[in-house]
């Protein structure tokens, strides 16, 4: 049994609480044995008077002690009890409240042991704000991670955000502080007070657990209950447990919340989440994508920054509601057949005041050394990844996504960012690794520990890396020493690609390899084939805007970059406004140019773009080979003087085949011979320059009957009509 502490003791002890340098106020403040009583001690430093209110009745006054410390002895009582505290403030206000400090601890050694070694794989269940009933009294458990402050309150709306009056305890060696306050309910607007160990100012930080916040550029934390959302998703879940990725079709529109669409008759604001759910599904379902893809969505301090830059890694952000009306969107989205993925930032984060920036006064979640803790490109701050915690925060906060939130797929931002130690650095303003190169051997480990767990946990959920480098066995499994993704980013197809399209077709002929370079490569990962929202800002123009000519050539053009990317080997990812040709460069303060559709012309690019995915969802051979050599063969790769470029596309299901032509000069080719893999008859599946797409209707009647003769290596060929500035598919049939 414990030894009492003297009173000279309790004395230096209190003492340090009101200095609020405390590591365990527990130790002095609520309910203690002393001899034949039991001591009841509070520090409420604005009151006047403080009254003990036992379980068994009666109101005990308090004595002050010192510095705003009462205390009151009960005689006769050695046991534990429960009370309440009455105080009275200045004006005869008096507030009846359980005492926070007569509370056990909330969270177990196994919590603190596991956080330690970087292994606790739900972490966010023990760590932040809970609402939950501790010794059967309803209230919020509070924890934080701040290794080196000599003291740590939770402030807000329930104590004035005065830190004098809820100090934390530090568990141990953890550097985790904790407490447990009664009565507090969901909903409630707080953060965390941290006096740094070195001195200075206290720091005013949200929680970077915290499931909700406030609406920016407030920045406050908000208590919130995960628990109360019903899904409806679960045939859906289970489908996606089943499926190999591989393949599957992953026709991907990527989406920018905030400007996807206005509400312009209400001062232009962004959709909610629930009004974002109806608008998106319908749309996406109607235009044939599989997926959704959403820009980050997790809290950020500047809108600007499009979400990239986190300061809240696990709340959803409150620009377009709570955090249940962003699981109605998933949920609905779901319903209706449609995946749902989430660009992912764990490369860096601001240094906004309020974030992980310094967060205990000290470099905590990033590297200490700016040649390491620093992103020059954005301004920012680096993860360090070789601390167990950190590594945990970050892992724990994929699983939350996946688990709290039915995410399908992480599409990780800024891998090569990671990789490499000196990424847009010069010389001496990086440090090498142990072996003096520029690889970034905690990072790789992180990322590799990353995607195994969440392979392990969750079946069917994709990890996708944005790798703009050479790195090799990007999308490989860790056991054969790759970095564990499912899928790469194809950055040389997309280059390359948009480089080729954007010439004057007189000059496409001396960039012929521009459309071929990448077939050397294209099964060396699992590739995603990616036109984002980097290609449309920042000066590089609209995807209509790059294409060359008037208007019919910008459109002709597009529809055929649209059909040549959902023919060649790799998943698709476009972003919104190019299905259906914005001339504008995308603003994300503005919504997409819906108006356009009542063109002609543009509404013809898009009832390509809803074709395009109804057969490439329909057609095997466009997808399910996407990683293997068997799955393409090229008919003519070197016919640079025509513009002309033939291929066929197997499945990986006997006899299944896309023969894809594409005639990418502006003048039609009449009578042009092209090889094809059986004699017979093929159906023109897709003709971009067909009348219905704003075409000029030119084609070959919708079917063509092969000869058997010999042609581009195949058994048999035919000899056909190519539409100008176009891409026609053929199948068997």
């Amino acid at each position: 049994m414990k030894k009492p502490m003297d009173r000279q003791q309790v004395d230096a002890e209190l003492q340090q609480v009101v200095e609020l340098r405390h590591p365990e106020p527990h130790r002095v403040l609520g309910i203690h044995p002393d001899g034949d009583a039991m001591v009841v001690r509070a520090y409420r430093p604005d009151a006047v008077a403080l009254h003990v209110l036992p379980e068994f009745g009666g109101r005990v006054p308090m004595t002050h002690r010192l510095g705003g410390v009462y205390e009151a002895r009960i005689n006769g009582k050695t046991e534990h009890f429960n009370y309440l505290l009455e105080v009275e403030y200045p004006g005869n206000k008096k507030f009846t409240l359980r005492d926070p400090y007569s509370f056990l601890p909330t969270l177990g050694d196994i919590d603190l042991h596991l956080l330690g070694e970087g292994r606790h794989e739900d972490i966010w269940k023990r760590m932040g704000a809970h609402p939950i009933h501790h010794s059967g009294i309803s209230g919020v458990a509070f924890a934080v991670w701040a290794p080196t402050a000599a003291g740590v309150s939770v402030v807000g709306d329930f104590n004035s955000w005065d830190g004098r009056l809820h100090a934390m305890r530090r568990m141990g060696a953890s550097g985790i502080w904790e407490l447990f306050i009664p009565e507090v309910a969901e909903g409630t607007r707080y953060k965390f007070e941290i006096r740094p160990g070195h001195g200075g100012a206290r720091l005013l930080k949200s929680d970077p657990y915290a499931f909700r916040t406030e609406v920016p550029p407030a920045t406050a934390s908000v208590v919130h209950d995960l628990n109360h959302f019903q899904w409806t998703d679960d045939k859906w879940m289970e489908a996606r447990r089943g499926k190999n990725v591989d393949h599957e079709p992953w026709s991907v529109y990527e989406v920018h919340l905030a400007s996807w669409r206005r509400v312009v008759e209400d001062g232009d604001r962004s959709l909610s989440y629930r009004e974002m759910a109806t608008a998106l599904a319908d749309y996406v379902k109607k235009t044939g994508f599989t997926h959704v893809e959403l820009m980050p969505v997790s809290e950020h301090p500047f809108g600007g920054s499009w979400g990239y830059q986190v300061g809240n890694y696990y709340a959803p952000t409150a620009r377009f509601g709570h955090p249940d009306d962003f699981r109605y969107l998933v949920n609905y989205l779901h319903e209706q057949g449609i995946g749902v993925l989430l660009d992912w930032v764990p490369g860096h984060f601001p240094r906004d005041a309020h974030a992980l920036g310094q967060f205990d006064g000290t470099a905590l979640y990033e590297h200490a050394d700016p040649r390491q803790g620093t992103q020059p490109d954005w301004g920012t701050y680096v993860f360090n990844f070789g601390r167990n915690e950190v590594r945990n925060f970050l892992i724990a906060n994929a699983l939350f996504w996946l688990d709290e939130y039915h995410i399908d797929g992480l599409r990780v931002d800024a891998v090569a960012s990671m990789l490499y130690l000196d990424y847009s650095r010069k010389q001496g303003e990086w440090v090498p690794n142990r072996w003096g190169g520029r690889e970034n051997e905690e990072a790789i480990s992180f990322l590799r520990e990353l995607n195994d767990t969440v392979r392990r946990k969750f079946p069917g959920a994709v990890m996708i890396a944005e790798e703009s480098t050479a790195w090799p066995k990007v999308s490989q499994p860790t056991q054969e020493g790759g970095l564990g993704f499912h899928f790469k980013w194809n950055m040389g197809w997309m280059h390359d690609t948009l480089t080729y399209y954007s010439k004057d077709p007189i000059y496409r002929q001396h960039h012929h390899n521009q459309l071929t370079f990448g077939l050397l490569y294209a099964f060396s990962e699992h590739f995603m084939l990616p036109l984002s929202h980097d290609e449309v800002v920042h000066g590089k123009g609209s995807l209509y805007g790059k294409m060359p000519g008037d208007a019919w050539q910008k459109r002709a053009n597009l529809r055929a970059l649209l059909a040549w990317m959902w023919a060649h080997p790799g998943k698709k990812l476009l972003f919104m406004g190019g299905e259906f040709g914005q001339p504008a460069e995308w603003n994300n303060d503005r919504s997409l140019d819906w108006h356009l559709l009542g063109d002609a012309g543009h509404a013809g690019l898009h009832a390509m773009m809803t074709d395009l995915n109804k057969l490439y969802r329909s057609h095997p051979a466009l997808y399910d080979a996407d990683s293997e050599p068997f799955g393409f063969q090229w008919l003519q790769p070197d016919a640079a003087a025509a513009n002309v470029f033939a291929f066929v596309r197997r499945s990986r299901q006997p006899g299944g085949h896309v023969v894809c032509i594409a005639n990418l000069s502006p003048v039609p080719r009449e009578g042009y011979r092209v090889g094809f893999p059986r004699h017979g008859s093929y159906v023109e599946l897709l003709n971009t320059d067909a009348s219905d797409y704003g075409g000029s209707g030119i084609g070959n009647m919708g079917r063509i009957h092969t000869e058997p003769h010999g042609w581009d290596g195949q058994e048999a060929s035919a000899s056909l009509t190519l539409p100008p500035l176009s891409v026609v598919w053929f199948t068997p049939g």
